[in-house]
């Protein structure tokens, strides 16, 4: 018992210290950190949600609006396909989740089969007479719904990193729903814009041979559409209306960059693309010089400039009546790319900082009447040693805030639970110590003996009822939500240093003790 090796002297010492170190930054306010000398340890507990304030959405993705945009687009490419091969056909549509078409010849079903499959071999193809159905499986339905929230997910982590969110939760939830924490946001309703933003960009022909007057009454040529402007309403009151072709001239995917700028004393959006884009949006402005070409963003046109000589550089600008905000917002969606399917929120909830800094507080408080109600309880129950414990249990507070700190660990309100939880926690094991030590002293042992009793024979019990704690904090993390995970690694943490401070710290000190005093009776 007395024997304490050279390395586990240095162990307490170091890691002691170290929990002192990297807890030390949780004392200063934010801006002081910051200003640390590189070699100094900054790292400071992130705040959830619950503690800093901000806002929880619950998005759901509109994944069947991807599954009719692909049809949508097998559909046009259908259709030019038919008629290059002048094959005959009526109805051409998308209906119940497929395209659909009736032939006017019952012997043109291969030729129309075969030209399906090479627009899309992912649909399954069915006739009744001279009915064609083209669909997706549910399997491939499945799938692509699978991707596009994942994709969903990926953009808007890129769209919140762009926003400088230190520490957000983005993650699925169900098949179709994404969960998104944003701790510290101050502007809930600029976050919801950004997000729930599609972010869509395509270019498309204007249609000159049809005034959108016209088209409103119904004489819309085959092939065009009308969209809204978000110029908002012209100088007699009525909304501003483009007639376009219903062909995408060019998709926006090719976009790599966006940034506000600004033209004529009026904020801008200037993009740039990639070099196949370059080259494609290069062809299609030399085609039709002197055509207007209109940008359509989340199907609202919002530029339609007049195409005075071709576009060969590859970088254009995009301009509206946009504030300067609502430019930066732009770029931002643009530069992180557009999302697969529309948005809809289900579930909001803002806290504020007040809120989140009375949970602090109301934790604070609860952890100090914790250390100093089990402290005080040790020291009364076992004198000295409880002394011991209770000096244990303050470095072992320090593990847990330096390890949290060192790790980035997210803390929210039940982790500071898990946190008040493992002050109790800690002793558990001096507990069973000392109470082994004492019935050894009864037992009429001497002092040396009784402690080197106590610690041996209360280990197996202490490491199994450890364990089977740690057990249940690993299943309450693995099938936990977000709260109840903050819980889970708090409680980890907290055993894994209960530990240590047990084992190691304690006992050091009263190996210590008993060396220097040589007593012949224990104060326990």
């Amino acid at each position: 018992m007395l024997r304490f090796s050279p390395w586990k002297i240095a162990l307490v010492y170091v890691v002691s210290l170290a929990g002192i170190v990297f807890t030390f930054p949780n004392f200063f306010p934010e801006d002081t950190v910051k200003a640390f000398p590189s070699w100094v340890p900054a790292r400071q507990i992130n705040l959830g949600l619950d503690l800093q304030g901000g806002s929880h959405l619950l998005l759901e993705v509109g994944v069947d609006a991807v599954v009719r945009d692909r049809l949508e687009a097998a559909l046009d490419a259908l259709r030019t396909e038919l008629r290059k091969a002048r094959l005959g056909y009526t109805d051409l549509d998308v209906d119940g989740g497929a395209v659909v078409l009736t032939m006017r010849e019952a012997g043109d079903y291969e030729a129309i089969r075969s030209a399906i499959d090479a627009i899309d071999s992912d649909l399954e193809i069915s006739r009744e007479g001279t009915r064609v159905r083209a669909g997706y499986s549910e399997a491939k339905l499945r799938e692509i719904r699978i991707g596009a929230v994942a994709q969903s997910i990926e953009i808007i982590r890129r769209r919140v990193d762009e926003t400088g969110t230190r520490e957000p939760v983005i993650q699925r939830q169900g098949e179709e729903r994404v969960l998104v924490q944003l701790p510290g946001i101050d502007d809930p309703e600029r976050m919801k814009d950004i997000l729930g933003r599609t972010a869509k960009m395509t270019f498309h022909l204007v249609d000159e041979t049809t005034s959108p007057e016209d088209a409103r009454r119904g004489q819309m040529p085959p092939g065009s559409m009308l969209l809204p402007s978000t110029e908002g309403k012209d100088p007699q009151g009525n909304p501003v209306l483009y007639v376009v072709r219903k062909r995408v001239s060019m998709a926006g995917d090719r976009l790599v960059d966006a940034q506000p700028s600004y033209q004529d004393n009026q904020p801008v959006v200037s993009f740039r693309l990639d070099t196949l884009g370059a080259r494609q949006f290069g062809d299609l402005t030399s085609a039709n010089v002197n055509k207007r070409l209109a940008i359509v963003l989340d199907g609202k046109v919002v530029s339609a400039p007049n195409i005075q000589s071709p576009i060969l550089g590859g970088s254009g600008v995009i301009t509206g009546r946009f504030t300067t905000e609502e430019v930066n917002d732009l770029s931002l969606v643009l530069r992180a790319g557009a999302l697969p399917a529309p948005m809809t929120i289900l579930e909001e909830r803002s806290v504020g900082p007040s809120l989140g800094a009375d949970s602090i507080e109301s934790g604070e408080i609860a952890g100090l009447i914790a250390f100093m109600a089990v402290g005080g309880f040790m020291i009364l129950a076992y004198g000295l040693f409880g002394i011991f414990s209770a000096f244990a249990l303050v470095l072992n507070m320090f593990l847990v805030v330096g390890l949290l700190s060192l790790f980035q660990v997210t803390l929210t309100l039940p982790g500071i639970a898990g946190i008040v939880l493992t002050v109790g926690m800690a002793v558990d094991t001096n507990v069973l110590v000392f109470e082994r030590i004492r019935e050894e002293v009864r037992a009429g042992r001497t002092p040396l003996s009784a402690i080197d009793s106590g610690y041996s024979r209360a280990m197996t019990t202490i490491i199994d009822a450890n364990i089977t704690t740690l057990i249940a904090a690993m299943f309450l993390f693995l099938f936990g939500s977000g709260t109840i995970k903050g819980f889970a690694v708090t409680l980890t943490v907290g055993i894994v240093t209960t530990m240590f401070s047990a084992i190691m710290i304690t006992r050091y000190m009263v190996v210590t003790w008993y060396r220097t005093r040589r007593p012949q009776t224990l104060p326990i």
